[in-house]
């Protein structure tokens, strides 16, 4: 069965085939590492990665660039409130999401560039904009002529004269048109900045996304998605920009759905994120991962704490299953073409649209007949061929979502882990509570030494308004 895969820009499940035969190439719009990341943004990477596996199952080559907003009116705001260098502030959170996309098993990317190491290409593709007539300087500033382009709006499915002015500026005195999106944002006294053939500034958000795509993947290519939010303006924008500058750019559009909270999408401004180091003080890396990728990828994922502990539970009793027939077919010859034993029910589910639910229906029907065979007890009455086959099935299943509990990967999460990530967090939670009993009571000598003392033991604080978290440092 050919992979089909539902497009966002013409709203139907298409049959996929890659531009050049054998390669597939995908842009995954990655972070913007201003705060940790929660659940809500790693979901993306899970998507991608789930998706870049099962490509790679079907014998093709993956070229998957997950490009790092490094610079942005979010990250200079935090910086600012930290009162630490912009630059730092990226780095630090940088590494957070690096550790959240490992630990929760994505494979890394082919490459993650980060937009403050493009400038140049962003500066020659402005200039093409402007040339075509797309594009406008005023004072600084770089603009896109949203009115010069027909088909703005068309992925969104919005009508430009519907839109509402771009909320990407201070002002709208500088445009042609209210709706007009910045390109590139003249420097501001105190803010980083690269010098253009228009001044100083720095990039706007969407152009280094289509600037970044080019470089790595050509004028043309595969797949591009991220989240839902990211549709418009932010998707909507680089297909302006990409298509007014000469490029054919992506043939498919692929848009994960939220993970909300009491129906709301998750997000730090409704303060309803969970973040994932937090999270996996309640569960393993390997269940988190097993719950994020549960429901299909285009369906919202309604987070609590219940739904986890189930969906953990059901993980294990596939764990115990695996290893209660390992320890039957102890010394049994488990060399197979594992290929074989992937079934045709699951690879049908898969190829469409990555129908994980489906999917995860025939793995439990597997493991359902393996517990049936395990029951018939004495190991002497146990086809072991069958069973055999049975476990080389399950695990083949397994390791095509990326959560193989005997891959090597997960060697390291034990049962136990998420336990002591638990009892660490009580500790340090009584720490943080008596840092600041002390700091409300004007006691900054007891309060600093708390500081120090967890500092010593590796471990950071990061204080914001009303509270504090801890990571473990980087």
């Amino acid at each position: 069965m050919t992979l089909r895969l539902y497009d966002t820009a013409t709203r139907s499940v298409r049959d996929f085939a890659p531009i050049e035969p054998g390669r597939v190439s995908m842009y995954q719009c990655g972070a913007t590492p201003q705060s940790a990341p929660h659940i809500g943004h790693i979901r993306a990477g899970v998507v991608f990665d789930l998706l870049a596996r099962w490509l790679k199952r079907k014998g093709l080559e993956v070229a998957l660039v997950r490009n790092v907003t490094d610079i942005d009116d979010k990250i200079l705001a935090k910086a600012e409130s930290e009162e630490r260098p912009w630059w730092a502030v990226a780095a630090f959170y940088e590494r957070e999401f690096r550790q959240a996309y490992d630990v929760l098993g994505c494979l890394p990317p082919t490459i993650e560039p980060r937009a403050t190491g493009h400038v140049t290409q962003m500066v020659e593709m402005m200039q093409q904009l402007i040339d075509n007539g797309h594009a406008y300087a005023s004072e600084g500033d770089v603009y896109f002529d949203v009115q010069s382009f027909d088909s703005y709006g068309a992925l969104s499915g919005q009508r430009l004269d519907d839109l509402l002015p771009a909320a990407d500026t201070d002002t709208s005195a500088r445009k042609h048109d209210p709706r007009d999106f910045a390109l590139w944002k003249a420097a501001k006294p105190g803010e980083p900045s690269w010098p253009t053939p228009w001044g100083p500034g720095r990039p706007g958000w969407h152009l280094e996304c289509s600037a970044m795509a080019r470089t790595y993947l050509g004028p043309i290519f595969d797949i591009h998605g991220g989240g839902r939010d990211l549709v418009f303006p932010h998707h909507e924008n680089e297909i302006a920009q990409s298509t007014c500058a000469g490029d054919e750019f992506a043939q498919f559009w692929v848009h994960n759905a939220w993970v909300t909270t009491a129906g709301e999408k998750m997000s730090k401004s409704l303060g309803n994120s969970l973040v994932v180091s937090e999270v996996l003080t309640k569960v393993r890396p390997i269940e988190l991962r097993w719950y994020l990728i549960g429901a299909h990828y285009r369906s919202n994922l309604e987070f609590s704490d219940e739904a986890l502990a189930e969906a953990a539970a059901s993980f294990q009793r596939i764990e115990n299953f695996l290893q209660r027939a390992r320890d039957v077919l102890a010394g049994s010859d488990e060399r197979h073409n594992w290929v074989q034993f992937l079934p045709q029910a699951f690879t049908e589910a898969m190829d469409d649209d990555l129908s994980v639910p489906a999917a995860l229906a025939v793995l439990h029907e597997e493991v359902t007949a393996g517990n049936r065979l395990l029951a018939e007890g004495e190991r002497s009455a146990i086809d072991i061929p069958a069973l055999t086959e049975t476990v080389v099935s399950v695990r083949m299943m397994l390791d095509a979502l990326g959560v193989d509990p005997l891959n090597e990967q997960w060697a390291s999460g034990s049962a136990t882990d998420g336990r002591l990530e638990g009892a660490l967090d009580s500790l340090v939670q009584a720490e943080l509570q008596a840092r600041a009993a002390a700091r409300d009571s004007k006691d900054f000598t007891t309060a600093d030494a708390i500081r120090d003392r967890l500092a010593a033991a590796g471990i950071t604080i990061e204080d914001s308004s009303g509270s504090s978290r801890w990571t473990l440092g980087n």
